[in-house]
């Protein structure tokens, strides 16, 4: 009596079919035995008979034909606007209903990762169950400071931007310096262009924005610290001033995930020669951002959801 394990599906089968063929027993008395029903012995036995072992092989069952196949040139479509746009395919669907092209997303995301053109890293992210409050227009803004990633005659630029927590709506500017001056000026010049009243604004715990970690031990009177510039032109402004905690720059996603799409769409596609290239440049970038579908907002562009506020 053979008590080991088969090693694959092919000895396994052998192991029906050969005492029956070696006339050994009865197929019938097999059969009462055998699992998968009469009608697939004998099938086994005539395939062994027919070809040997070759036959007992298992073979795909894939279909050769897929009748719900999306067509070739709608592949090519969602290939080409992903190389071009670099967006998910959340995004994809909508640029493609756009061009009358109805496509699943689910279906989008497999033909994305088919081709290899998805991330080549995963950040394993933790989920954290916040309650999500809903804002309005010019409730929070959040504003924050990125590096030019690249020199500019010898020189570094810093982009300085403001975007809205309800809308998404966002602004962007670039100066020279990234000091308490240009902090304030750039405050002046949001609160200028805004299409909405700002209300609050939040920032992290840079020296251009606060002075509460290194400037209160300094003061004369730790019980009665210096006010920070910039808070003083909050104050005046009627505008609340909130801080994220050290450390944590989560607490301003919104405008931190803005500047990695500045990073993949923006610098990291166009290569600057003078400022005021980058500037003429960033212009019209901020028109595109402001004009672009966002998950966030189920499809909605920043302009479109300000309207929808109003």
């Amino acid at each position: 009596m053979c008590t080991k394990l088969p090693k694959d599906a092919l000895e396994e089968r052998l192991r029906w079919v050969l005492p029956i063929v070696n006339k050994e027993i009865k197929l019938k008395d097999v059969a009462i035995l055998f699992p998968q029903g009469k009608r697939t012995l004998e099938r086994w036995v005539s395939l062994y008979r027919e070809c040997g072992e070759q036959g007992l092989i298992p073979k795909s069952t894939r279909p050769r034909t897929y009748p719900n196949e999306t067509p070739i040139r709608i592949k090519e479509r969602i290939i080409e606007l992903r190389k071009e746009t670099r967006v998910c395919s959340k995004k994809l669907k909508w640029k493609l209903e756009k061009e009358s092209i109805p496509v699943k997303e689910r279906t989008i995301g497999k033909i994305i990762k088919t081709e290899g053109l998805t991330r080549k890293y995963r950040v394993r992210k933790i989920k954290y169950k916040y309650i999500k409050v809903p804002l309005t227009k010019g409730e929070l803004v959040e504003i924050d400071i990125k590096y030019v990633p690249d020199l500019i005659n010898g020189l570094k630029y810093y982009q300085f931007t403001a975007i809205d927590c309800a809308s998404r709506w966002r602004y962007l500017e670039v100066y020279d310096g990234m000091g308490n001056d240009c902090a304030i000026k750039f405050l002046n010049r949001i609160t200028e262009i805004a299409p909405f009243k700002i209300l609050a604004i939040k920032t992290d715990n840079g020296t251009c924005f606060t002075n509460r970690y290194i400037g209160y031990n300094k003061s004369a009177n730790p019980l009665n610290p210096r006010i920070h510039e910039f808070d003083i032109v909050c104050r005046n402004k009627n505008i609340i001033h909130y801080l994220i905690d050290p450390g944590k720059p989560a607490q301003n996603g919104k405008v931190e995930r803005s500047h990695r799409t500045d990073q993949e769409h923006f610098y990291d596609r166009f290569k600057f020669k003078t400022v005021i290239e980058l500037k003429s440049k960033m212009k019209e970038w901020n028109e595109e951002y402001n004009n672009t579908e966002h998950c966030a907002l189920n499809g909605l562009t920043p302009n479109k959801a300000l309207k929808i506020n109003n």
